[in-house]
């Protein structure tokens, strides 16, 4: 059974309060393009963040607003960054890796920084269809010139779901993947 790869470059998710802070009360979080999952997008609107070594610049807040603000890394932005985050499911950032996102108006420190895990969107009838009720994690083969399996790809069910396994850019990086590609699930 094949899907296919969705890349992660870092990005983050902002609460309304938290956007309001970094770019004005006024501001409004706009589209400039869809991403595949249903109704979300990548806006137009872009950060730095900064910890006490080092800091990046340009990353895009996705949309739309969210009840979190969270900021996903992959482990070498981190190491790039001197910190240390925590693999967490989307929306767990209690007690993750504080970091100062900056904006255009304001700054804010939060616990925010999480490396997501590999994951694989996937909605009930699709998970019917496929035989994968009541399995909660995956591997993926990966073809070509450095062949791999990469283990523990979680499915993570929502409604609506575009079918897609989201890999960060280091676990792309390093089995030669790249945004748009295939790779086989293996249930084991």
């Amino acid at each position: 059974m094949k899907i296919t790869v969705g890349v992660s470059n870092k990005h983050l998710h902002l609460t309304e309060e938290d956007f309001k802070i970094l770019f004005g009360d006024d501001a409004v979080l706009t589209k400039e393009r869809d991403i595949s999952q249903p109704g979300q997008f990548a806006s137009d609107k872009k950060v730095s963040i900064e910890s006490e070594k080092a800091r990046f610049d340009g990353l895009r807040i996705l949309g739309p607003l969210r009840s979190y603000t969270q900021v996903e890394l992959s482990q070498t932005d981190c190491r790039y960054l001197g910190i240390t985050a925590p693999i967490r499911w989307s929306g767990d950032v209690a007690g993750s890796t504080k970091i100062k996102i900056i904006g255009p108006v304001g700054s804010i420190e939060r616990e925010a920084v999480i490396i997501p895990n590999r994951h694989i969107h996937i909605d009930r009838k699709t998970r019917e269809e496929l035989n994968l009720l009541g399995v909660d994690k995956v591997s993926l083969k990966v073809e070509g010139e450095k062949p791999a399996l990469i283990r523990n790809v979680f499915l993570k069910e929502q409604e609506p779901s575009f079918f897609e396994v989201h890999l960060d850019t280091d676990d792309a990086n390093a089995n030669q993947i790249k945004n748009g590609d295939s790779v086989e699930i293996i249930i084991e």
